[in-house]
C-alpha cells in the first residue's frame, strides 16, 4: 500500500490533507455551479478542438471523480454546450468514469502527468466505456489546458510565483505532532 504522504516524492500527484476534504464537506455545492459554468466557458473558448478531438463520444457523459474531495463532477462536453456539474456522488448511467487524485486529474489534463503511468500505477480508475474515457483524455491531453490561465486569466503569471513561494514556506513548516507531515 502507498503511502499517501511520500506520493509526491515518488513522482505521482500529491493527495489533499484529509483535514481539508473534511471541512469543505458541508458546503453546499451549488455555489461551485457558477465557477464551473465560467471554467468551462473559458476551456471552450481557449480550446475549440478539445470536442472535435472527441468525436462519437462528444454526446457521453462522463463522471470525474477527485478521491480526494468529498464531491465529483458530471461533465457532459456537448459541442457547443458543454455541462458540468458538482455532485455529491456519481451517479448511475455515467457512460464513463475516472478516478483519482485531484492533483493526478488535473496534472494529467495539463500535461505534467502521464495518464497511462497514473492508470498503470493504479492511481487512476477508468469504469465503463473504456474508449469513451480514453477519447477524453486523449483530447484533453492534446489540449494541454493551462487552467492556471483559465482560472486566472492575467493574473496567472503572479499567481504562479505567490503559489511557489507558499509551497516553500509550507514545505519548511515543521511537521505535526507524530512527526507526520500536513500534507
Amino acid at each position: 500500500m502507498r503511502d499517501p504522504e511520500t506520493t509526491e516524492l515518488q513522482g505521482l500527484p500529491p493527495r489533499l490533507p484529509q483535514w481539508l476534504a473534511r471541512a469543505v464537506a458541508p458546503l453546499p455545492l451549488a455555489p461551485l455551479q457558477p465557477a464551473l459554468a465560467l471554467m468551462l466557458a473559458r476551456i471552450s473558448r481557449a480550446y475549440p478542438e478539445l470536442y472535435d478531438r472527441l468525436g462519437e463520444h462528444a454526446e457521453k457523459r462522463f463522471g470525474i471523480d477527485p478521491t480526494d474531495l468529498p464531491f465529483a463532477f458530471v461533465l457532459e462536453p456537448k459541442p457547443g454546450r458543454p455541462v458540468v456539474r458538482a455532485v455529491r456522488e456519481l451517479p448511475e448511467g455515467l457512460d464513463a468514469s475516472i478516478r483519482g487524485p485531484l492533483a493526478g486529474l488535473i496534472g494529467m489534463a495539463e500535461g505534467t502527468f502521464d495518464g497511462d503511468a497514473l492508470f498503470f500505477s493504479r492511481v487512476l480508475w477508468v469504469e465503463g466505456d473504456v474508449a469513451a474515457a480514453l477519447a477524453l483524455r486523449n483530447a484533453i491531453d492534446d489540449a494541454r489546458i493551462d487552467f492556471d490561465n483559465i482560472l486566472l486569466g492575467g493574473f496567472a503569471p503572479l499567481a504562479t510565483r505567490l503559489s511557489d513561494a507558499l509551497r516553500k514556506r509550507v514545505r519548511s513548516l515543521p511537521a505535526l505532532p507524530g512527526g507526520r507531515a500536513w500534507n
